[in-house]
């Protein structure tokens, strides 16, 4: 178990975290999402032990990473956003070499190595130089020197960034074979990564934590007011002004397209359904409607607001 407790890391007058707490349970795919910045590697050098915190712990199943760090260490595999591979070995003396900085024991050294390469399918490059390999190769190499040593947890930063489309979907799918024999955490800024091949979310904005959930139960968190999308000729101004004072109406957007038409975005206020509403008052003003459909809040969307909502209220902290 990592247990993460009010973490705080400042650069100056900066605070990459602030206060960030949270528990990762074993046998489990942990997703750590956030936007660019947000403290996502700050929080993964921390819990590896690379930078130590403003203030704060970060203890592995009872271990300090700064106090019991050795012991603490050994039980974690980490992959950093960069890997830190030597481009001038090849990938079976580089594993091989990380096997030794583990403290691998002689005797268990070559199945390690070997059982490393299995995994990864990294079997057929062994004798290559790391430096010839693809990116998508060298991302492989970078997960197998995380597993040697067979550590309980594995924590991969940003581990598809740089990834073409197939070598994303043949990382995501070892990530998911890992979590059949580790526990896994991933960090990610993309949304759809994370609920791929993630049991849990922890989504943090601006150093803190801002939503702990079960992927399954993120729709939860969906709002489940009503959204419309319609296409009109009309006015931009005038159809604004007809709509945003209906009763039902919480928001209204209108964005001018060609030939004299708009796009009208509407949501409610409640769990109404306001498209005869709308769909009324812009005909009695003269509004010819070409097409009008439901729009869904998408995990995206929930992410965007969960990230925005907390900036929004910082800045409010601010002005007053």
């Amino acid at each position: 178990m990592i247990e993460v407790k009010n973490l705080t890391k400042n650069y100056g007058n900066h605070a990459a975290l602030d206060g960030l707490s949270f528990t990762v349970e074993p046998g489990k795919i942990y997703g750590l999402l956030g936007p660019n910045g947000a403290g996502k590697s700050t929080t993964m050098n921390i819990m590896t032990g690379y930078i130590a915190p403003s203030k704060g712990t970060v203890t592995i199943d009872g271990f300090d990473i700064l106090k019991d760090a050795k012991k603490a260490k050994s039980k974690i595999g980490y992959l950093p956003e960069m890997p830190p591979l030597y481009q001038d070995m090849t990938v079976s003396e580089y594993l091989y070499f990380v096997a030794d900085l583990k403290g691998v024991k002689k005797a268990e050294k070559k199945a390690e190595v070997t059982s490393a390469m299995e995994r990864t399918q990294t079997l057929d490059v062994e004798r290559r130089l790391i430096r010839n390999l693809s990116k998508g190769y060298k991302q492989r190499v970078g997960i197998a020197q995380a597993i040697i040593g067979s550590p309980e947890m594995i924590i991969l930063d940003e581990p598809t960034v740089g990834l073409d489309p197939l070598q994303i979907t043949e990382i995501r799918q070892l990530i998911r074979e890992l979590g059949e024999k580790h526990t896994v955490i991933i960090s990610s800024h993309i949304l759809s990564e994370i609920s791929e091949v993630c049991d849990h979310v922890f989504i943090i904005s601006k150093g803190k934590l801002v939503l702990s959930e079960v992927v399954s139960n993120l729709s939860l968190h969906i709002k489940a007011s009503q959204q419309i999308e319609i296409e009109a000729k009309g006015d931009r101004e005038s159809c604004e002004n007809i709509l945003k004072n209906l009763s039902l109406v919480d928001h209204v957007s209108v964005e001018d397209l060609e030939e004299g038409k708009v796009l009208i975005q509407v949501s409610a206020k409640g769990n109404e359904d306001i498209r005869e509403e709308v769909s009324l008052a812009l005909s009695q003003n003269g509004v010819a409607i070409f097409g009008m459909k439901e729009l869904g809040q998408s995990l995206e969307d929930l992410f965007l607001e969960m990230t925005q909502q907390d900036e929004a209220e910082e800045n409010k902290e601010d002005e007053e």
